[in-house]
């Protein structure tokens, strides 16, 4: 089994609940059928009841009380005991309701005829009754009627559950009856340990170009025939519950000691193909997370969202299946917490601020230019360095801000040092999506204009190269930015996989050799023919070179004779507030005029 309950009682308890629980635009047509029925037959009460294991509820009801009773006083036990319609012309010559409270007091009821509202499987859940305080002949035409009344009703209820509770695609038990599940078992005092696991079988945008080539109908039939796979190649029984909670995502509840267990189900589902049409099928890329959890006293969304936690960490790292892990999970709500903090803190003083690294020309030892790299002093976590926090936000549409705040403190800071008669470029750091934003280099531009700024004053470096040469806005944007007469660094060459025919591809001025290729200049000689020969590459096409990561003499000197143009690093400066930074400045101005 599954899970404690047999899988049609939970089924069953499950229409029970959304039944009873009130809901105005169902009970609004629920009325118009029992008033139909009254005045079709000739009989002024009617109502319409739910059937739990002990009660009766009245759920709506013409000219009759709407009462709630124990089962055991209802009439319509009856029903549930004959599994059929009941018709009592008189209940004083009846013995099944001569001595009820309801016959012999209020409400006083002489005839009685209700018919069985059934659920899909055929299960009794509740009742369309007609009553009267008069005794009444009953045709074989009335009981037809009211036949006829009750299987719409039960058509209409069975829809009506169908999109609350039935994905309308696989015509599985979606995610509302899998929480209400749980909750079922929790109410039942289950403390059997539980393993709630998450099918992921199609990513959204795999299904969004499906149905854009092939239309809404394919992807809908590729659903169906995933949901019919996983049936199969799991082996589940007919007990064994199969969600669907989002499109393209599947979930099982188990018993800890089901056979069938979240790395099972991974290694079942490994290699899975479905057809999308008669002669198209398509590999699927399966992950699937898992937590465990006891039903009673759990926390149902938190025990749903600590799977979902699981599945994400899974498609992320790429593995197929990972069970749920509190330190991991910490660590992205951490991270979810930071992206919040820094969207606030572009908003006010959240202590982001700009620090400016010097770029020295290797020929005559002077600052040609500045980075402007961004840091964050965190309110509680402290200092925190930029790998900590810009990765998360270069997913987000929170790093459009963070760009433009940090062009915003550049450019004053440069207009600062004009006034001062410092007169250095100073480069910002920006990203594809940066890049794609429509108008972002006449935006630029506008901006330098505002502040007498000239654009050869402002350089651009351009992150995520592969991610630049994929996508055809990022391409004419960094086309616009160079017709403006903006100085465009292509950042971390040789890091990666990056290449040389990115050179034809991105209009450039400079070319940053990464840290990871000049650290070993000074001990490596592999390293050392490496750079001198990409360096000699550049030169003759043209580039100006800037090695990054300099961090010894040796190095610096090696650079100078291989031709390389400029130099960034620690062995010449730390990156340094702008305060600090002038100070460094004129001490470079008197150290070269010794």
């Amino acid at each position: 089994m599954v899970i404690g309950a047999d899988n049609a009682q939970r089924k069953r308890l499950a229409v029970l609940e959304m039944l009873k629980s009130a809901d105005k635009n169902r009970d609004e047509i629920l009325q118009k059928f029992i008033r139909l029925a009254s005045e079709l037959l000739g009989i002024p009460r009617s109502f319409i009841s739910i059937l739990d294991d002990e009660r009766q509820y009245i759920r709506v009801s013409h000219n009759f009380p709407q009462i709630e009773t124990s089962l055991n006083d209802a009439f319509c036990r009856h029903i549930l005991a004959a599994d059929e319609m009941v018709v009592c012309c008189d209940t004083l010559n009846d013995d099944r309701f001569c001595r009820s409270p309801f016959t012999l007091g209020e409400p006083g009821i002489r005839f009685y005829a209700g018919a069985p509202l059934r659920t899909a499987s055929g299960t009794v859940v509740g009742t369309f009754c007609l009553t009267d305080t008069q005794p009444h002949a009953f045709s074989s035409e009335n009981i037809e009627t009211l036949e006829l009344l009750a299987g719409l009703v039960t058509g209409y209820l069975q829809a009506w559950y169908k999109t609350g509770y039935i994905d309308v695609v696989t015509m599985l038990p979606n995610r509302q009856r899998l929480l209400r599940d749980i909750e079922l078992l929790a109410e039942s005092d289950n403390d059997l340990p539980h393993q709630l696991v998450l099918i992921d079988c199609i990513d959204m945008p795999r299904a969004y170009e499906m149905a854009r080539t092939l239309g809404m109908p394919a992807v809908e039939a590729l659903l169906r025939d995933i949901a019919m796979l996983l049936r199969l190649r799991l082996r589940l029984k007919q007990e064994d519950v199969l969600y669907t909670v989002a499109t393209g995502r599947f979930a099982l509840l188990l018993t800890e000691n089901h056979p069938l267990s979240g790395s099972s189900i991974s290694c079942k589902l490994e290699g899975i193909r479905a057809q999308i049409t008669y002669d198209i099928a398509v590999s699927l890329d399966v992950f699937s997370g898992m937590v465990r959890f006891t039903p009673v006293g759990c926390d149902i969304s938190e025990t749903l969202r600590q799977a979902v936690s699981a599945l994400h960490e899974a498609i992320s790292t790429k593995q197929a299946f990972l069970e749920y892990n509190a330190s991991v999970d910490s660590t992205h709500s951490d991270d979810f917490l930071l992206i919040n903090d820094i969207a606030a803190a572009l908003q006010g003083d959240g202590g982001l601020y700009l620090v400016y690294q010097p770029k020295v020309n290797l020929q005559s030892g002077k600052t040609v230019g500045l980075e402007a790299l961004i840091r964050w002093r965190h309110p509680v976590h402290g200092e925190l360095p930029p790998d900590r926090f810009i990765p998360l936000v270069e997913k987000t549409s929170v790093m459009a801000d963070l760009t433009d705040w940090v062009i915003d403190r550049a450019l004053h800071q440069l207009n600062l040092w004009k006034q001062k008669g410092i007169n250095i470029p100073v480069s910002v750091n920006v990203t594809v999506s940066d890049f794609s934003r429509p108008g972002f280099a006449d935006m630029l531009e506008a901006k330098m204009l505002r502040m007498g700024l000239q654009p050869d004053e402002l350089g651009i470096e351009c992150l995520e190269t592969e991610k630049v040469l994929e996508s055809e806005a990022a391409l004419n944007g960094l086309d616009m930015l160079k017709l403006r007469g903006f100085r465009i660094s292509l950042d971390d060459f040789g890091a990666g996989y990056s290449n040389i025919s990115y050179l034809r591809r991105i209009p450039m001025d400079v070319i940053k050799l990464d840290r990871s290729l000049i650290k070993q200049v000074s001990s490596d000689n592999a390293s050392r023919i490496i750079a001198r020969s990409v360096i000699k590459l550049l030169k003759d096409l043209d580039y100006i070179v800037l090695a990054e990561g300099v961090e010894g003499l040796e190095t610096a000197n090696s650079l100078h004779a291989w031709g390389c143009d400029e130099a960034q690093g620690f062995y010449y400066s730390r990156p340094l507030p702008p305060a600090q930074l002038e100070g460094w400045l004129m001490w470079q101005q008197r150290d070269d005029s010794l």
